[in-house]
């Protein structure tokens, strides 16, 4: 099987932040006036690219999902593939199932995602945030048809 990845977050709004304050600067040196003190500069660059830079980092760690022969992965959260219904997988498309808990945490889907319901064997159905719903559907089918094959391996973090 081959592994799918789809990260959580992109360094976008981080490079336009430094570039902003990159015109802001050069704006400073070329207008006449009185220059903003150096010290400001550093201390409004550091503060605002340091809580935009976390902020990037954040959302790749938490909301990045992966699919490969562990299972399916969402931040931290692990689900092995023998847990996935594949059945149920195989009747689904995207959309949102209400009242179901979002895998990787948080209380609602993240912004520009979609929640692919994913039903495990026991009964229990979590959303998974994705961009791309069909393309995360045909990985977790191929890797449950990969799994049904192997033997079982370690719990997953969502338990029983």
């Amino acid at each position: 099987m081959d592994p799918y990845a789809e990260p959580g977050g992109s360094w976008r709004p981080f490079w336009m932040v430094a570039g902003a304050f990159g015109l802001l600067l050069a704006w400073d040196l070329v207008l006449p006036g009185p220059d903003v003190p150096p010290l400001l500069w550093a201390a409004a660059v550091v503060a605002v690219l340091g809580i935009v830079g976390i902020g990037c980092l954040s959302a790749r760690r938490v909301w990045t999902v992966r699919v490969d022969a562990d299972g399916l992965a969402v931040g931290r959260e692990q689900v092995p593939l023998r847990d996935v219904d594949a059945a149920a997988l195989g009747e689904v498309g995207a959309g949102v199932d209400a009242g179901a808990p979002v895998l990787g945490g948080g209380w609602s889907l993240p912004r520009g995602r979609t929640g692919l319901p994913l039903r495990l064997v026991d009964g229990r159905t979590v959303l998974v945030p994705t961009r791309d719903p069909a393309a995360l559907r045909a990985a977790l089918l191929a890797g449950v048809g990969d799994a049904s094959d192997r033997s079982p391996g370690t719990e997953g973090t969502l338990g029983p």
